[in-house]
């Protein structure tokens, strides 16, 4: 266990050793342990290098308790091959055992809003290996992809002109804007691509 001050080691050691499910090993017998748990207030530079040297040279699963937790530090954990995250706020006895248990079994603890942060995160950046020239939001302007949401739902050009206040003119030529500057040959290939890609 890492912790950064002695108070803190202390009380997680207290929530642990009692419990028959796992065993707090003292640092000399470092070597057999199964689970590396790292206690912080949050992912700065000194605890991401410990995380690295965690990563390089044992061969623990490690879990992180942290106080404040951002995207940044999701990024961070992630590369350092951290397999769980608990917050410190919700780290209660039956919380820390099992994380513990859970690492020790070679199963990942994410809190439910970190995993879909992490899911968006991995998305990006599959689309951006995949295809880093794909379009992003900023591709369109609000009023293109406002035009092109309603034209998904089956709205006609006078109908759209009436929803967004615009004369049908103005509509016709946004979407060829949006056409011309995208490649695309008629308003269901718009449609099919912007969907495709995410858009809208």
């Amino acid at each position: 266990m890492y912790t950064e001050d002695p108070v803190l080691r202390t009380g997680v050691v207290q929530l642990l050793r009692p419990r028959p499910e796992v065993e707090v090993l003292d640092p000399q017998d470092e070597s057999r342990a199964l689970v590396s748990l790292v206690v912080v207030d949050e992912v700065d530079d000194v605890v991401a290098r410990l995380l690295r040297r965690l990563q390089r040279s044992s061969t623990t699963r490690t879990g992180v308790v942290v106080g404040r937790f951002d995207q940044d530090a999701l990024q961070t954990t992630v590369d350092c091959g951290v397999s769980a995250v608990v917050r410190r706020g919700e780290a209660d006895q039956n919380r820390l055992i099992g994380t513990v248990v859970a690492l020790a079994k070679g199963e990942a603890v994410l809190p439910g809003d970190l995993l879909g942060r992490l899911l968006d995160h991995v998305g990006r950046l599959q689309r951006s290996v995949l295809d880093p020239n794909a379009p992003t939001l900023s591709t369109l302007t609000p009023r293109e992809a406002d035009m092109l949401r309603l034209i998904a739902e089956g709205f006609d050009t006078a109908e759209i002109a009436t929803k967004m206040s615009f004369s049908e003119r103005t509509v016709k030529n946004v979407l060829h804007e949006v056409n011309t500057r995208l490649n695309l040959r008629n308003r269901a290939h718009a449609v099919g691509y912007v969907m495709r890609h995410g858009l809208i």
